[in-house]
């Protein structure tokens, strides 16, 4: 037997490789061992059928909050954050990014109390601000922006710090960005800016035309005080400049971050996300975010195809955070995937605003793999029929020397 483990009868989107079709995927010491259109099940020491559903890689999801640890009452850094594995792995989701939760006076106690702990594969953007995203009035707090300390503490946790955060910054000057920015290229890495509004002296269209450069992110993308149309109904051309200028457009869904009036234009014109993720936090995975599934099935309702939807979920946000060795299946990469069944029917989706759209399909994770180890199993594939226990595990199915009931 060559290999731990196979899953037979799959459809495998990579869209890294181009491959989008029946594949059977063969994982051995965690990793991508073979990739083929039939792969022998006597070749494998465990089988799981996965026919009728897509193998994809495992979906990255860059933003979220998980420094759930502090003990702060509604605050991102602190009870309004999740801790990672109990909601990541049930939608097929092995990476998750932490966006600015902490800053550089937090990272060390979020790094010690959930970065090295936990299954799920975690890195996180650093915010600019000190204390990170403990209060909205905090975060206003120009004194805590320290440039050299950030850049201290970036390079101190180079192995999981990805970028640097600004986020909730009310004032109408660029003070937040300009620092990010300015530490995050002594790093090497990219920014991500996540504002709920911009005030006139302060324009999104300035931010991601002339402040922000290529490789950095705009989250956020649909919110509702980002002007996306003109008076014909034809998305803005300063979309398109910050695009050619090599911006990233993230979705960060959440729970006041996505409208269908910016959604629907920009899909029906062809501008689509580079990145799509979640947001992640108490007050929005229980209402109309829900889960990185539920996120994807929007753009399925969109008319976005489903390779496509994968691509924005695994290889384009692995890239955007520097780390292009995950997102996709190719042999030797580390065995994260996920098994999605696509369901067909009549299925309603929201936006922030309560705002309805039908689509006809929904994504429903049925197997998530970690390292080639199966962390989220919805139907039992990798089980087997109960009454064949006694004789694979060497238990004698009988039932001398119980202890039985009277009359038992």
């Amino acid at each position: 037997m060559n290999y731990q483990l196979l899953l037979k009868g799959g459809h495998l989107i990579d869209p890294l490789n181009g491959i989008d079709g029946p594949r059977d995927l063969a994982i051995a010491g965690g990793k991508v061992a073979a990739v083929d259109t039939q792969i022998p099940v006597s070749a494998a020491k465990q089988v799981i059928e996965v026919g009728g559903l897509y193998l994809a890689p495992g979906l990255v999801d860059i933003h979220t909050h998980m420094y759930a640890t502090p003990g702060h009452r509604d605050a991102w850094a602190g009870d309004n954050s999740i801790l990672p594995d109990g909601f990541g792995f049930r939608c097929g989701v092995t990476t998750m990014v932490d966006t600015g939760s902490a800053g550089w006076r937090t990272f060390a106690d979020f790094r010690h109390r959930v970065i090295d702990r936990f299954h799920t594969r975690k890195f996180a953007f650093l915010n600019i601000v000190g204390m990170g995203m403990v209060s909205t009035v905090m975060e206003q707090n120009t004194h805590d922006m320290d440039v050299e300390r950030a850049v201290a503490v970036g390079r101190e946790h180079q192995d999981v710090i990805v970028g640097m955060k600004t986020a909730h910054y009310w004032a109408p000057d660029w003070i937040s960005v300009d620092r990010m920015l300015e530490a995050g290229r002594r790093l090497g890495k990219p920014s991500m800016v996540d504002f709920g509004l911009f005030p006139r002296e302060r324009p999104y269209y300035e931010l991601v035309t002339q402040r922000i450069g290529p490789g950095d992110i705009t989250t956020h993308m649909y919110l509702g005080d980002v002007p996306w149309v003109g008076a014909e109904g034809k998305l803005l051309p300063y979309l398109y400049e910050a695009r050619r200028r090599g911006i990233i457009f993230d979705v960060g869904h959440g729970g006041g971050s996505f409208c269908w009036r910016n959604a629907v234009p920009s899909i029906e014109q062809g501008f689509l996300p580079d990145s799509i993720s979640t947001d992640l936090h108490t007050l929005c995975m229980n209402d109309a975010m829900m889960d990185m599934g539920n996120v994807m099935s929007k753009f399925l309702a969109l008319g976005v195809p489903l390779a496509e939807v994968i691509r924005e979920s695994t290889i384009n946000p692995a890239r955007e955070i520097g780390h292009p060795e995950l997102g996709h299946l190719s042999v030797g990469a580390v065995a994260d995937l996920c098994a999605l069944d696509l369901l067909e029917g009549e299925f309603g989706f929201l936006d922030v605003h309560g705002g309805r759209l039908m689509g006809r399909q929904r994504l429903r994770c049925e197997l998530t793999l970690l390292g080639g180890e199966v962390m989220w199993d919805w139907n039992g594939r990798a089980g087997v029929d109960w009454r064949q226990l006694p004789k694979l595990y060497g238990v004698r199915n009988k039932t001398e020397g119980l202890i039985m009931p009277p009359g038992g």
